[in-house]
């Protein structure tokens, strides 16, 4: 069973993206309102917290299958995400997302939560109860919005760089946490 300070953990992992896009894409929003961060903070968050929850639903169906190889292949799943940011973090070279519009919002939404499935089916492939989930969904959730709402009040002040880093980041965390279900 995850404790609260893990789940805490893999969910501002989780976040980085969410984050870092949220830093670059608040320098192309001609005013950062608060009626826009909510907006964009609450949509990330929904489709994050949607996806990890689909993720553990999903693996769910193959435990059964794969019960005996299932902590490798969590391991393998956040290896491969956590790999993914760390790589991405150390090229520097930031895709920067426009987040004017909805469609523009939940295509980044969507892209940055990715992660979030390979997570989630981890979590069910290593035997976490809808109980065990739950705080991590919660987490994610807040986690998430309140990320957005950093990244996109904070993007004007601290630019492109930290985005870099909060990627570089995330993504030893959750090869730190594949590591941990490995072992």
């Amino acid at each position: 069973m995850m404790s609260v300070f893990e789940s805490i953990l893999l969910a501002a992992s989780l976040c980085a993206d969410c984050l870092a896009v949220s830093l670059c894409s608040s320098v192309t929003l001609k005013k950062v309102e608060l009626k826009t961060v909510l907006k964009v903070s609450i949509i990330f968050a929904i489709i994050q917290t949607g996806l990890l929850w689909t993720g553990w639903a999903f693996g769910g169906f193959f435990v059964g299958f794969v019960s005996r190889i299932s902590h490798i292949i969590g391991f393998l799943l956040l290896m491969y995400v956590g790999v993914g940011m760390l790589v991405e973090g150390l090229k520097g070279e930031e895709d920067v997302k426009n987040l004017n519009g909805l469609r523009n919002i939940v295509l980044s939404g969507i892209a940055t939560s990715i992660d979030a499935l390979a997570v989630g089916m981890a979590q069910s492939m290593a035997g976490s109860s809808a109980g065990e989930i739950l705080p991590l969904l919660v987490s994610v959730f807040v986690i998430t919005a309140l990320s957005v709402v950093t990244g996109m009040f904070g993007g004007h002040i601290l630019g492109k760089k930290t985005g870099r880093w909060a990627e570089i980041v995330g993504g030893i965390v959750l090869i730190c946490i594949g590591v941990n279900i490995l072992l």
